[in-house]
């Protein structure tokens, strides 16, 4: 019996929770083609982009193409299945004659020609026939690779019809994971990484605070231009990660703003720390990289600020009152060796 074959049929429509644009953006990439031409399979029609495919191949076209966010479906491929190639159940009958009308082993040179009993040497040419094939093997395979690619450019300089579906193999796969990016508001960031930038950010801003400190010596205007520059960069670099961090969690980056809100800013700043993001792509992109070893380090240092202010508000007051103690006790035994000498006198 004949394998099974299947074919890749797409409606237009994407995966629920992803949007057109980003199908298409994902389609032109893997198929290496023009957006334009990705257009063409929006037209709300059936279109079938693979045909006559192996059941393991077709898997494998549906799942990358599921991951791009293409709604795609696999089905038999009827027509690739009516096939006249002979099998073992229905042989070619001009095969099977002329297999019972041979009657003695007979051999043609493959160079020349020469038809002549089975020889490991053409009667005709003396060449020998099983080097000969494997120089024409090698020379095959050392070919192969420029025939390849002969025929690609050739189909890139053809004009295709808007419909007909993409000609490129998908051997392209999506980026396993996206490309970080502070100063952006695309992309997304997880937990610990947004931990650990957020970090970054009140280190990097420390000498600027100590310029801001030294400029009030020379004039309270500079100070205070600083001071506003220094917030409104602050808040700028605050937003974009905070975007990344909500884009991670598949959510969109305008409820950053939900942060200036009293009471419920508190509450939604919690679930940006605590709420772990989508395990895989998103409508935002891949999943962000491993963390770093200085980003760790860095989401510890913050998780580290809050204990250490508390260790600091229970010890300073403790410190204080330890040498305001010392003080009286010194200031006690110095006051009658006062007394006495004014008595001497």
């Amino acid at each position: 019996m004949t394998e099974a074959r299947y074919k890749i049929v797409f409606d237009g429509e994407p995966m629920p929770g992803v949007a057109m644009d980003t199908v298409k953006e994902n389609l032109a990439r893997l198929f290496k083609s023009d957006p334009s031409k990705i257009d063409g399979l929006f037209g709300g029609r059936s279109v079938a982009l693979k045909r006559d495919l192996p059941e393991e191949e077709a898997d494998k076209y549906l799942s990358a193409l599921q991951r791009a966010g293409a709604n795609v479906r696999k089905e038999h491929d009827r027509a690739a299945e009516l096939s006249l190639v002979a099998t073992d159940d229905h042989p070619d009958p001009n095969a099977v004659a002329a297999a019972e009308a041979t009657t003695t082993d007979v051999m043609s040179c493959p160079k020349c020609g020469h038809e002549q009993p089975k020889s490991a040497e053409c009667q005709a040419c003396g060449v020998i026939i099983e080097k000969y094939l494997a120089r024409q093997a090698q020379l095959a395979e050392e070919s192969a690779p420029q025939k390849a690619a002969a025929v690609a450019a050739s189909a890139t300089t053809e004009t295709a019809s808007p419909y007909a579906p993409p000609q490129a193999q998908v051997g392209e796969q999506l980026p396993e994971f996206g490309e970080l990016k502070v100063l952006s508001t695309t992309g997304r960031i997880g937990r610990v990484r947004y931990l650990g930038w957020s970090m970054g950010l009140l280190l990097a801003f420390l000498p600027i605070g100590a310029l801001i400190a030294g400029s009030m010596a020379v004039s309270t205007t500079l100070s205070g231009l600083l001071v506003i520059a220094a917030c409104v960069a602050l808040m700028v670099v605050s937003l974009f990660i905070g975007v990344q961090r909500i884009h991670d969690m598949g959510w969109s980056g305008w409820l950053w703003l939900l942060n200036l809100v009293p009471v419920v800013g508190s509450v939604f700043a919690l679930l940006m720390l605590f709420m772990p993001g989508t395990a895989g792509p998103n409508r935002y992109g891949p999943p962000p990289p491993p963390n770093s070893r200085a980003v760790i380090v860095l989401a510890w240092l913050i998780l580290l600020v809050p204990i250490l202010g508390i260790v600091a508000a229970v010890s300073i007051p403790a410190y204080q009152d330890y040498l305001n103690a010392e003080m009286g006790q010194s200031a006690g035994i110095d006051q009658p060796a006062a007394i006495e000498g004014e008595a001497a006198e």
